[in-house]
């Protein structure tokens, strides 16, 4: 396979680093990535090999870009079975399962849903990465619901440029600790790494660094045990629209907003032996994952720009929660 050679002109009458403008016209690649290419002398300015990252564009430059296949891959296929939602010849659309990883990474070398896609879809569009066949979002380990992959590598450029775009519509169920008083609103606060854990993100408690980070709600359900303490003598289940994809956002969003996720081990509430309406702690404390689910996801389809629309049937064990959350009572 051959490198991918892209040509560009920059036009703007202000002056511009080259690797931001790269990454504004090549939205599949992260700014991380078109550094390494810059650093590695497949991008050329005017004829000639990039000097840096931060070269300055001025208007009526030309540039060359080339993009070389991805390496050969280790990743193993592995007849895993999928949920498959819809199918074409652009795209491959599955209800992930919770507990199924994306794609391989420290302490999970296998049995991830890119272990499955290389089994069940050889040609899946590879330049996301050789790890990643045709992924171009991501579910948290622990969170169920719609995930849509590459089968091409012109569906792969479009889906990345949509997500980048924002104009993807993600649309998640939530069921959360404590009442959540207000009907719906609108968190936006900046996540970042959390200043004394490495491990988990903040909007509240972040280092410098930090990226926006906006989340739109509203409330489908309130329940109410009187057998509990406040705050767990109330759950809600929210719907959430997530404007923006930074890490875990939907989970640091709603434990800062003082209402975590039901079963998150990371951001959610300490487990105790309470008992809630005549149901043990298996069922509220002892629910094994975060208590979340990506039902719905709408993309413009990658050849004619229709608007298509995706959902994911809620989860067995999210469905059972709630069919006996429902029983025992509601606010």
């Amino acid at each position: 396979m051959t490198d991918r050679v892209v040509q560009l002109r920059f036009d703007k009458r202000s002056t511009e680093r080259l690797d931001k403008f790269l990454t504004e016209s090549l939205p599949e690649f992260s700014r991380s990535r078109i550094q390494g290419l810059i650093a590695d002398g497949f991008v050329d300015v005017n004829g000639h090999a990039a000097k840096k990252a931060g070269q300055t564009l001025e208007a009526g430059y030309t540039l060359t870009v080339r993009i070389p296949p991805p390496a050969p891959t280790d990743l193993v296929a592995e007849e895993i079975p999928l949920d498959i939602i819809f199918e074409n010849e652009d795209l491959l659309v599955v209800n992930k399962p919770a507990g199924m990883v994306v794609h391989p990474a420290a302490g999970s070398p296998s049995g991830t849903l890119a272990n499955a896609l290389a089994f069940h879809f050889r040609e899946l569009s590879t330049w996301a990465g050789p790890v990643r066949p045709g992924i171009v979002h991501r579910l948290d380990k622990d969170t169920s619901g719609v995930m849509i992959a590459a089968k091409t590598m012109s569906a792969f450029h479009s889906l990345v440029g949509q997500f980048k775009r924002r104009t993807v519509e993600k649309e998640y169920l939530a069921l959360v600790w404590g009442n959540v008083v207000a009907d719906k609103g609108i968190i936006d606060r900046p996540i970042g790494r959390h200043r004394s854990d490495r491990k988990r993100m903040s909007s509240l408690h972040f280092l410098n660094r930090s990226r926006d980070a906006v989340t739109v709600w509203s409330v489908e359900k309130r329940f109410a045990f009187s057998s509990l303490p406040r705050p767990r003598s109330r759950l809600t289940l929210l719907r959430l629209h997530p404007r923006t994809g930074r890490t875990h956002q939907i989970r640091v969003h709603l434990a800062d907003l003082g209402h975590p996720l039901v079963g998150d081990r990371v951001y959610g509430l300490r487990r105790n032996k309470s008992v809630a309406g005549g149901f043990s702690e298996s069922v509220l404390d002892g629910f094994p994952r975060q208590a979340l689910h990506a039902e719905r996801l709408t993309i413009d389809h990658v050849r004619t720009g229709r608007r298509m629309e995706f959902h994911a049937p809620l989860s067995n064990d999210l469905c059972g929660l709630l069919t006996r959350l429902q029983a025992a009572g509601s606010a």
